[in-house]
This record gives C-alpha cells, sequence and structure tokens, in this order.
C-alpha cells in the first residue's frame, strides 16, 4: 500500500471513529479546538529553494542565509543560497534510523557567530536493541574544503535507553537566558510520562554544556535531573512565543488529542491519564479529559493532523501573519495557520493542502519569507512569498 493510500485510510478511520460515536468533536470543549476561518486570508506563492532531500527532519538558517538541513537517514548537508544541496556534512556520530527515529533536529548555539557551535538531537544507538534520543553540541567548520563538525560532545541522553522506533520527540529551542528546552517523548511506554525517576515524556531544560539549571523545578521523591515538564506524549514541535517569551510546545496525540501547549516550569501535562483521543483500536484511552493537577492544552485537534515542527511568524512580507502560529502537519498534509489571542487560538487556517505533501518543518527565513521542509524520498524546501 503505498503512503498516499495509508493516509488516505487513516483519516477514513478517523472519520468512522466520528460517526460511530467512539470520539467527536463534542468531546472537546470549543474553547480549545475546532476555531473558524480567519477573516483575512494573505495571498501568496510557494517557490521551489532546494529539492532531492531524503526524509529531511529539521531546517535551520545560518547568519549568512545558507541553511542547514538535517535527514533521518543521518545525514546533515548545507543548501546555499542559490538552493545548491552539499555532501552530507563530516563528523556526524551515528545515528538509529528505524521509524520515526534518526537525525532530528538541530539548532544554533544564541551567540554562534562568536562560537560556530551547532547542536543536535538523534537516535543514538545505546548497545543491543536500545536506543534514545540524544543531545550532541559541535563546532561547523564550512570556511574551506567540506563541511564538517568537530569538537563532537554528547551533552544529554535520554534515560532510561529503549527498543524500538517510536516517540523520539526531540525539538530544541533556546530560552532567552541561554538555556536549551529538549522535547522528548514517552517512546510509546505511556505510563512513563508519568514517572519522574526518567526523561520519557518531558520536557527537560539544560545548560549549553549539558548541565541543569539551578532554577529546575524540584519534585518530591526522587526524579530524573533536568525534567521542565512532563505528562507528555511525543512533542514533535518547540518555538519561543515572541512576545511573551515562553516556551510553546505542540505534540502527537494518538486517535485524536493532538495538542498545543505552553509548557510550564514543574506542571503536569496529563499524558496517558487525561486527553481528548482515543486508541487506535478505538477502545477508551484516558481516565477522563480534566484531572485536578493536570494542565488543559491550548488547543486541541480531533481528528489529528500529525503535528510537527513549528514557528511563530516574525517577519515583515505578510503583515497579517504577523505573530501567527504555524505547524506542520503530517498526516494533514498541510501547514496549519493558527491565530492567536494571547493564549487562545482564535482561527485555523490550512495551507499548502493542494500539495499532497507531508510537512515536517518551518521556519522564518532572514528575509522574511516563511520556508517549510516536505517529509518524503525526495523531500523539498519551499518558500512561501506574497503573491503579486
Amino acid at each position: 500500500m503505498s503512503r498516499r493510500a495509508i493516509v488516505l485510510a487513516v483519516i477514513l478511520l478517523a472519520a468512522i471513529g466520528f460517526v460511530s460515536g467512539r470520539f467527536t468533536r463534542a468531546d472537546v470543549p470549543a474553547a480549545i479546538t475546532n476555531a473558524p476561518q480567519p477573516a483575512v486570508k494573505a495571498a501568496f506563492k510557494v517557490e521551489v529553494v532546494a529539492t532531492g532531500l531524503a526524509y529531511p527532519w529539521a531546517l535551520q538558517f545560518l547568519p549568512d542565509g545558507r541553511m542547514l538541513v538535517t535527514e533521518r537517514g543521518g545525514r546533515m548537508r548545507v543548501i546555499d543560497r542559490q538552493g545548491v544541496v552539499s555532501p552530507p556534512i563530516e563528523g556526524l556520530p551515528a545515528s538509529v534510523a528505524i521509524n520515526q527515529g534518526g537525525l532530528l533536529d538541530v539548532a544554533l548555539d544564541p551567540k554562534f557567530a562568536d562560537t560556530r557551535l551547532i547542536y543536535f538531537t538523534f537516535a543514538e544507538p545505546r548497545g543491543s536493541d536500545a536506543n534514545g534520543t540524544s543531545v550532541a553540541r559541535a563546532r561547523l567548520e564550512l570556511d574551506a574544503g567540506a563541511a564538517r563538525l568537530v569538537d563532537l560532545k554528547i551533552i544529554f541522553r535520554q534515560e532510561p535507553a529503549s527498543t524500538g522506533g517510536l516517540h523520539f520527540g526531540s525539538r530544541l529551542a533556546f530560552a532567552d537566558d541561554g538555556t536549551l528546552f529538549v522535547t522528548l517523548g514517552e517512546r510509546n511506554q505511556r505510563d512513563a510520562a508519568q514517572d519522574l525517576t526518567g526523561h520519557l515524556g518531558k520536557v527537560v531544560r539544560i545548560t549549553t554544556d549539558g548541565g541543569f539549571p539551578a532554577d529546575n523545578p524540584t519534585f518530591p521523591g526522587t526524579a530524573a535531573p533536568g525534567i521542565w515538564s512532563y505528562g507528555h506524549r511525543n512533542p514533535q514541535s518547540a518555538a519561543i512565543h515572541p512576545t511573551s517569551r515562553k516556551l510553546w510546545t505542540v505534540e502527537h496525540g494518538p486517535r485524536g488529542g493532538d495538542e498545543v501547549n505552553v509548557p510550564e516550569k514543574g506542571r503536569n501535562y496529563g499524558w496517558p491519564v487525561i486527553g481528548y483521543g482515543i486508541d487506535y483500536s478505538g477502545a477508551k484511552l484516558h481516565q477522563s479529559t480534566q484531572k485536578t493537577g493536570m494542565e488543559q492544552p491550548v488547543y486541541v485537534w480531533a481528528p489529528s493532523i500529525a503535528p510537527t515542527g513549528m514557528a511563530f511568524y516574525t517577519g515583515n512580507r505578510f503583515p497579517a501573519w504577523k505573530g501567527n502560529l504555524f505547524v506542520g502537519a503530517l498526516a494533514g498534509q498541510h501547514l496549519t495557520r493558527l491565530i492567536l489571542d494571547n493564549e487562545k487560538i482564535v482561527a485555523e487556517e490550512h495551507l499548502l493542502a493542494d500539495l499532497g505533501e507531508r510537512i515536517r518543518d518551518v521556519r522564518n527565513g532572514p528575509d522574511g519569507y516563511l520556508y517549510v521542509l516536505t517529509d518524503n524520498s525526495r523531500g523539498r524546501v519551499l518558500r512561501l512569498v506574497p503573491a503579486p
């Protein structure tokens, strides 16, 4: 069965779920789902910047306008301003390219111009069949010859290690104080998201050398170091809000129940105890939708769109998009535009649906345009520009 046929089958099953009463939008409070279309829709056109990428996962702009792109199979490349894709960067560690795992996110050091340091996440082999999400730091050398990484150091390892290839999470976001947020999936071990002795299903906050900030939250009993928030399923999106400067994340739910969250220090976001989805079998999954001591999401998608990659638009090319949140959709095969009123989603628009491609990442370009990655064996970098 083709990938497109699989996606259509999943959407059909979700629709059957709605019709049969297994879950409905009525189960989700109206304030956090199914926002209306925006009153103003900006006209845009799509330009192809680069092609020939094998399942690209993350895009990051360098100060000079070139791009770093990771490919899930274990390669990182440089794309120049003309769209020419480099050979793989040398010096990357081995990663486990299994199902959702592989080479994942990439971010620049806040002082990259001076340090030349980059940070990236990957599914690290941990011996035998085990693996786990890890964060590495290295210096990027681009001056002469082939691009390469030097002085590589693993600064964080998600513990415990696990088997299989699901729910690595794995987005990076730098806070204004220079600390680094890392989103971590629960590796398809649901109850582990509530277990504070490990990093599964958590957002962690670390320093750039892998230490743990003194003002991180503390928890009763024995807790794994670095935990910022917990009760997450598989957060594959993270970004800092341009005005509040808070961390925002988006995470995959099961069938129904993808969530937008604003993870606060020490808070519990409920997975798998509360939520708005069902199991893939159609069976009930959560105890309820709300529980004392557990946070509600800012927004919910039911049925799921399979969200991954996000960015708040901060450019000036699209005035109507200023401050909007853009989220890539894999199963949904579109780019979601969310309009905010503080921490409330008041409108939603689907862009790029006519392409029929999975959208993996979205980023602001230094030129003020919006850039996206498509997720397939011939992945592309696309640029959204205003229509004439």
